[in-house]
């Protein structure tokens, strides 16, 4: 029993309520009021008194682990459907209904359904998708909502805008999905058959011969000698016809299908048109040419007897044994061997050479050995030499050249790579630079000295004269930088001259610049460095060709070299001047050995210190570029070789410094930096102490103030005069020499 609606007797609904909103269920639509709202709830969030909710989406459980939107957890999940609808045909007689099959797929992250039709082969009828993927609303009544996963099952009938589809199996993850749903799956069903399609079954079956078509397997031979082919070199003679000769050509073989196609081998200045082909691709009968064929008497399969009339009760009786076939010979891998003649359509062609791969070919197939060439080509005609006009006299001889090799003249071309390779770049000047005096027996000029500069970018040589006080003559430029020709050479010649070369220029040698004769006495440091450095291009530098010609000198005369050095160095050191070296040299080869050679021996077996940069020195030079540059980035830097240091030992290689440094761009020059490494504390490894290397650069916490040094680096200076004796090389370790040459010091 209720109690009555009065005060005191009823209970508040509202009571702990926090939600008084009212859901918008009218709206106008095109100026007409409109219940748009009517699965919304009522006030509160609450379902209204008579009001069910409808479901909007599948209901699937939620499942173990984080809650994931339906668009992630199932997405690329659809479930599959085997299904079939029957269509009524009014306008054939042959068939009143079909059945047609198709697919059906549920798309699991937003119920959407989609309807595709395989494709049969000779249908007739559109096939495809039938209906594209979106929600489908169910038939009305209830048309206000949409298909969701428990419409579907095996066996089920389901109404997609008016077309009836029952589904007849599922796959198997579908299986699966609805089985952990707790959906109890129905057994497949059968597909009922197309009665129509029974029937163009039978009708083609009926129209298959008893006797099946000879199957000619060529798949196979595709497969295995696809863009396998063989390569003969032949010639057609034509010369019996008017204006005939005979003609180069190529044959190739493809093995894949045994077609043939030729091509022309056309020579320069032939006066033939470069014809693509001479023959196109195809099978080469062995009779041709033949008359041609009536139509049909060519094919696959021959009536031997006609009884009757077609479709009339006659009949006929297919030729077996293709006694009555035209067949045709065409040329195979077995008649093509060198020394055969091939008929080309009535063109004897005579195949004289094969390639590397054909005779492979043939020596495995056919255990053929001999692939002897016939000799089809003639002697080649001499190549004419071009000859070129003299040159007159005006400009250049490259550029005089250049006007004669086209209408439009073109300038010469520079050797840019060498330019680029063999520019000033650093402290490499790739500058070569001798002291010269003049082969003369005046008395003013004998005591002249000029500065010979080779510039190894273009070739070029420039002549400098140092001034010397009262000596009269004005000194400065001798001769203006540029390419000297080799004397004794035609001035108006059909062939460029001859220049000077880096290779010409040696201590010792005697060279004539424009009918000035100069000796080589002297060159600088960076000239020895670099032509020891290059002993392939200068055999005057070549330290082991050097010792190889005085050892073959010395040998007849070993005790008279030990006792020379005996004599010399009465305290015996092992070290004997260079004077006294050179002397010896001169005596025992001087037609062997070349000054510049003599001076390569002696500065390879020096006994001189050189003077090095003291590192305090270089780093105050490092530290005044990187106050300059204004970097303070070394708790970066130590951060970087730390993390190198995988041993925490204090010590990387010299490499990885050199690499950090430039991956923070340390604005250092890389000579300097590389000397700063190589100088810097080292352990037996040969690794570097990162942390004094750093100490030495850092100019904020440890300055190291501007040190004078008096030995600044080589540069390019016109006043260079030679090197000072100091500079020179001053002893000589014979020793070493004698235990290089001989084996064995000689007391």
């Amino acid at each position: 029993m209720s109690l009555p609606f009065l005060p005191g007797n009823s209970f508040d609904r509202t009571l702990g309520k926090g939600k008084f909103h009212k859901s918008h269920h009218f709206d106008h639509c095109n100026d007409v009021s409109l219940l748009v709202g009517e699965h919304k709830p009522g006030i509160g969030g609450k379902r209204l008194l008579g009001q069910k909710s409808k479901p909007r989406h599948s209901n699937i459980p939620r499942g173990e682990g984080n809650a994931a939107p339906a668009w992630v957890a199932f997405d690329r999940q659809v479930l599959c459907f085997d299904a079939y609808f029957q269509e009524a045909v009014h306008e054939k007689r042959e068939e009143q209904f079909r059945i047609r099959n198709c697919k059906i797929y549920f798309y699991l992250e937003d119920d959407s359904v989609q309807v595709t039709e395989p494709q049969v082969k000779n249908s007739g009828v559109p096939q495809g998708t039938l209906i594209r993927r979106h929600r489908i609303p169910l038939p009305p009544p209830n048309d206000d909502e949409f298909y969701t996963i428990e419409n579907f099952n095996v066996g089920k009938e389901i109404t997609l805008y008016s077309r009836t589809f029952k589904i007849t199996n599922c796959d198997q993850f579908t299986y699966n999905f609805l089985r952990k749903l707790g959906v109890r799956v129905n057994l497949p069903e059968d597909t009922p058959s197309d009665p129509y399609t029974n029937h163009r079954k039978n009708m083609d079956e009926t129209q298959q011969p008893l006797r099946p078509y000879e199957k000619v397997d060529t798949l196979k031979q595709f497969l295995d000698h696809d863009r396998h082919v063989l390569r003969f070199f032949c010639y057609w003679d034509d010369s019996d016809n008017m204006f005939g000769d005979s003609r180069e050509m190529v044959l190739h073989y493809f093995l894949a299908d045994d077609t043939i196609e030729i091509r022309e081998v056309i020579p320069a200045n032939s006066g033939r048109d470069a014809a693509p082909m001479f023959l196109r691709r195809a099978r080469l009968p062995k009779t041709a040419p033949e008359s041609l064929r009536q139509p049909g008497e060519n094919t696959g399969r021959t009536v031997l007897n006609v009884f009757g009339p077609m479709g009339h009760g006659g009949r006929y009786i297919l030729d077996s044994l293709k006694t009555g076939a035209v067949i045709t010979d065409y040329y195979t891998d077995r008649d093509l061997q060198i020394g055969s003649i091939v008929n080309v359509w009535g063109r004897k062609f005579v195949l004289c050479d094969c390639d590397n791969f054909t005779k492979e070919y043939y020596r495995t197939k056919f255990g053929l050995t001999d692939f002897s060439a016939l000799q089809y080509k003639g002697d080649k005609p001499g190549r004419y030499e071009k000859q070129w006009p003299p040159y007159n006299g005006f400009g250049s001889e490259e550029d005089s050249l250049c006007s004669c090799m086209g209408l439009l003249p073109k300038p010469p071309r520079r050797d840019f790579i060498k330019f680029m390779e063999k520019d000033r770049h650093g402290l490499d000047s790739n500058v070569l630079r001798f002291v010269a005096r003049l082969d003369t027996t005046k008395p003013i000029d004998i005591d002249r000295r000029f500065i010979i500069s080779y510039f190894l970018s273009d070739d070029s040589i420039a002549v400098f004269e140092p001034p010397q006080r009262n000596s009269g003559i004005i000194g400065g430029k001798f001769l203006e930088r540029g390419r000297i020709k080799k004397p004794n050479q035609p001035r108006f010649s059909t062939k460029l001259s001859e220049y000077f070369m880096a290779t010409d220029l040696y201590v010792g040698s005697r060279v004539d610049f424009n009918c000035h004769i100069f000796i080589l006495t002297d060159a600088d440091e960076y000239a020895y460095r670099y032509m020891e450095k290059h002993a392939q291009e200068f055999q005057v530098a070549d330290i082991n060709a050097i010792l190889k010609r005085l050892k073959d000198v010395g040998q007849a005369n070993v005790e008279q070299i030990a006792d020379f050095f005996k004599r010399n160095d009465p305290d015996s050191l092992g070290k004997i001047r260079y004077e006294q070296f050179r002397t010896l040299l001169q005596q025992i080869a001087s037609s062997r050995l070349t000054e510049h050679s003599i001076v390569t021996i002696a500065r390879y077996f020096s006994d001189r210190q050189e003077d090095r940069i003291d590192i305090t020195v270089l780093a105050s030079i490092a530290q005044e570029q990187l106050r300059k540059n204004n970097f303070e980035n070394f708790a970066k830097l130590i951060e970087s070789f730390t993390h190198h240091d995988t041993d925490a030992s204090g010590y990387i290689d010299p490499e990885q410094v050199r690499s950090v440094c430039h991956a923070f761009h340390v604005p250092l020059p890389d000579d300097l930096l590389r000397t700063i490494i190589s100088r810097g504390e080292m352990n037996e490894q040969g690794q570097v102490n990162y942390s004094s290397f750093i100490k030495m650069l850092n100019w904020r916490e440890n300055p190291i103030t501007n040190v004078q040094y008096t030995q600044p680096p080589m540069t390019l200076d016109q006043s260079w005069s030679g090197n000072s004796p100091s500079e020179g090389v001053q002893f000589v370790n014979y020793v070493a020499l004698m235990q290089e040459l001989f084996g064995a010091s000689r007391e």
